[in-house]
């Protein structure tokens, strides 16, 4: 790109935005100032920049025709692969639409990326493709990932595979769609509030949510570093583990990822599950809009955990009950930071920056009257926040989670597992096209609190079914101490090995 040194005028309109009092005499003395500075912007721009290379083969793609997209679940289609005879060699695998897989189209849900085309690979599409993985394409994911419902992507609604216009969950949608339809072994989700276990739980799905850094999220649209997850959704506890075990471990090129411990989390689908604490968390039942067959068939279900040797006692966290609240500020000013600010990529942070999604997401602006509701709701509470109290409540809720994180902590010694339900309610009917504002919000929203709460304290969770409520799958969440995968692993793999959920 080339630099173009800035106008008297618009160095005027800055030092007015900044609330400076300067003259414009003093304004030209400065721009004479910025000339030297000005010239390590034109070096910097000289140069080629850092990024991985990409050696596989350029990949076809294809927009793929309505009756080729059950549940209009595809975003892309693509197949790649390297004949690697790795792991997954053979395992067919969808990348949520906000995971750069280069030369193949990204939208992040939203039309106003149209046209970007990411040059780099995520390094989770390195390592599954080194793997043995076929990539069939990319998913259909909400606009800019801002909805746990499945009715806000601009390239449509996505349909749960077990009713139609239902809601898939999100914002993972088309994943959670293509995996419980069995179309992919395996997908890859993104989770910030819980995206990718409400799809997996509204769906009929395996959806691990793991630590807070274990996957490095080196190549993926962020939200906000402190909340940013990735992970894998599967039709079985076995592939779930299988894919996590390739895709773990440090990348080097992403910061999240400190003190990381790595485990055989296939051999964890083995070990007995016997004398393994549960905690069923009190909190996690009994919300104002909780159903009652969800919660039935959750407590039924860990009955079915305590049947197979493991010791189920109640617990009570009284904070998990203002987890959503802590999260709300997190997660409405870090998507205004980064979404509305134009750069997605955020500052101060050592890693792998995409430029190229900077310098196109950049062009939002161009195209506002396509940013979705959802969207536009986080960004105007988020903009509020910063614009009237300096980020105060973002800090405030920081410091909060980590008395939240504190008190998990604390029952995570007395349990090697919490348990509760996912959502507290099965899917929904996809809203209306005419449907008000507020109820499109509502969809949106309404099922994210127990698992947002995890996103702010980073420990791993999984969402495994566990029942139907009247023919919609029910979805139960354990979650583990950090970097304790493989102990959720031994108790979803005895209850999927023991129990078919779709009888129950």
């Amino acid at each position: 790109m080339n630099i173009r040194k800035p106008r008297i005028s618009e160095m005027i309109e800055i030092t007015e935005d900044l609330g400076l009092n300067l003259s414009e005499a003093k304004v030209r003395d400065f721009m004479d100032v910025m000339e030297p500075i000005f010239k390590d912007y034109e070096t910097v721009n000289s140069m080629s920049d850092y990024v991985p290379k990409i050696s596989r083969p350029t990949a076809t793609w294809c927009f793929p025709e309505p009756k080729e997209n059950p549940f209009n679940s595809w975003y892309v289609r693509t197949e790649i692969s390297l004949n690697s005879s790795g792991s997954l060699h053979g395992q067919t695998v969808a990348l949520k639409d906000s995971i750069c897989l280069a030369g193949v189209p990204m939208t992040y849900g939203t039309r106003t990326l149209d046209g970007y085309v990411p040059d780099i690979d995520a390094t989770v599409v390195t390592r599954l493709l080194e793997a043995g993985a076929v990539i069939l394409g990319k998913a259909r994911c909400e606009a800019y990932c801002a909805s746990g419902s499945s009715h806000s992507s601009d390239g449509g609604w996505v349909e749960n595979p077990n009713r139609a216009n239902y809601s898939a969950g999100g914002s993972s949608s088309g994943c959670g769609a293509l995996v419980a339809a069995k179309l992919v072994d395996v997908a890859i989700g993104g989770d910030q509030g819980g995206s990718i276990r409400i799809p997996a739980s509204y769906s009929g799905c395996y959806g691990l949510k793991p630590t807070h850094g274990l996957v490095p999220y080196t190549g993926v649209f962020p939200i906000d570093a402190s909340i940013d997850h990735i992970g894998p959704m599967t039709q079985t506890v076995y592939d779930n583990a299988k894919t996590l075990q390739v895709i773990a471990g440090e990348d080097g090129l992403d910061p999240r990822q400190i003190n990381l411990q790595v485990d055989d989390y296939v051999a964890a689908i083995s070990r007995s599950p016997r004398n393994l604490r549960v905690g069923v968390l009190k909190e996690g039942f009994g919300w104002p809009n909780s159903e009652q067959g969800v919660d039935t068939k959750v407590r039924e279900a860990a009955e079915r955990l305590e049947k197979l040797g493991m010791i189920v006692q109640s617990v009570s966290i009284p904070l998990h009950r203002h987890g959503e609240a802590i999260w709300g500020p997190i997660a409405h000013e870090g998507f205004a930071n980064q979404m509305s600010r134009n750069n997605p990529m955020g500052f101060g942070w050592k890693g792998l920056y995409t430029t190229s999604l900077i310098e196109w997401h950049a062009r939002w602006r161009d195209k506002g009257e396509d940013v979705d509701d959802t969207a536009i709701l986080s960004m105007l509470v988020g903009e509020y926040f910063q614009r009237n109290y300096a980020g105060h409540f973002y800090a405030k809720a920081q410091n909060l989670s980590r008395m939240l994180s504190s008190e998990y902590d604390k029952a995570l010694e007395e349990f090697d597992l919490l348990l509760m339900p996912t959502t507290p309610m099965t899917a929904k009917p996809i809203p209306p096209r005419d449907a008000s504002l507020s109820l499109y919000c509502q969809r949106a929203y309404e099922m994210g609190s127990n698992v947002s709460p995890t996103n702010l304290t980073g420990h791993p969770a999984i969402s495994l079914p566990c029942g139907l409520s009247e023919d919609m799958p029910v979805g139960m969440m354990l979650i583990g101490g950090r970097w304790q995968e493989s102990t959720i692993y031994t108790a979803a793999s005895a209850f999927e090995e023991n129990y078919n959920w779709q009888n129950l």
